[in-house]
């Protein structure tokens, strides 16, 4: 399938701002692009961009005073299919995980293990072994949340999201992560689009969700605790521990989010980019609509 993704996002500083984002597709998705991707900024401002040591591609502006709007349009090429299910998938004990994987069963800024580890066990460590056991953590954090915009807090670490039972996407993922590295199964938080591709449409705006994957039997697989079920047209952004290595926007100073539209939809193959409507006319439309609290480092 065909898949148009796109963003429509303004900050405003009132001092010169340096700030990163997350922004662009994962590398490993650079070569289903059917379009170039590309981050256009209003002002025109001087950019680069480095990969992290996670592999994610980060992009550095210096803000300037005032609003500072960045746009980018595109079309990916996605295979359609599900989520992978693999239910003999089996946990590698820890002794024999690679090197590079280790980090991902450590304590992070909001995947706080610690506070987690002895309901982890009490809850889990009578699982069967491996994929059905990160299915039953799955369905945990499932219930274990309510989902609501209104409940966005940025600060919000798995163990609080446990005890206040409220949160968004963000927050589904960091409790999932936390639980799973509690059972020693290396666990690391993505971000991305996913748009209401093969299920019903939601009644909310769109917006970048958050998902994670765990290392079972040699390699990663995904899974969603807040939708709980496989779901098509993933398009990963970045990989990392949790929410603070793949904040959409990080500011080294004040910066106020002022403007936020998001695009991920399903175009037919005989459609092309010049017969869409421009993702500044979306934004525009959708002017009135609440702003979200997406993910923003620091």
């Amino acid at each position: 399938m065909k898949i148009r993704c796109g963003f429509d996002i303004t900050y405003f500083c009132n001092i010169p701002t340096p700030m990163l984002f997350l922004l662009s597709v994962h590398p490993s998705r650079e070569q289903d692009l059917l379009t170039p991707q590309q981050i256009t900024f209003t002002p025109q401002v001087a950019s680069r961009v480095y990969t992290d040591a996670f592999g994610n591609r980060v992009t550095r502006i210096l803000a300037p005073v005032g609003e500072t709007r960045l746009t980018s349009d595109f079309l990916i090429r996605d295979s359609g299919l599900e989520d992978e299910y693999a239910p003999h998938a089996k946990e590698i004990p820890v002794e024999e995980l690679p090197d590079d994987v280790l980090v991902f069963l450590l304590a992070s800024r909001y995947c706080d293990t610690e506070a987690l580890s002895n309901l982890a066990w009490s809850l889990f460590g009578n699982s069967p072994r491996g994929w059905q056991r990160v299915e039953a953590i799955v369905a945990y954090a499932n219930q274990r949340i309510s989902f609501g915009y209104a409940h966005a807090r940025n600060t919000r670490t798995a163990s609080e999201g446990h005890a206040e039972q409220v949160g968004v996407c963000r927050d589904f993922a960091h409790l999932a992560v936390t639980l799973c590295r509690c059972m020693n199964i290396p666990a690391r938080y993505c971000t991305g689009y996913l748009g209401d591709i093969g299920v019903p449409v939601g009644d909310t705006p769109m917006d970048f969700s958050a998902w994670f994957e765990v290392f079972l039997d040699g390699r990663w697989y995904t899974f969603d605790a807040r939708h709980k079920h496989a779901r098509i047209g993933r398009i990963v952004m970045a990989r990392g521990r949790d929410a603070t290595d793949v904040a959409i926007s990080t500011a080294f100073g004040p910066a106020n989010l002022v403007g936020f539209t998001v695009v991920t939809d399903e175009i037919p193959d005989d459609v092309n980019m010049g017969t869409l409507p421009s993702i500044e006319s979306i934004a525009e439309a959708s002017a009135d609509e609440p702003l979200r609290s997406p993910q923003s480092g620091r």
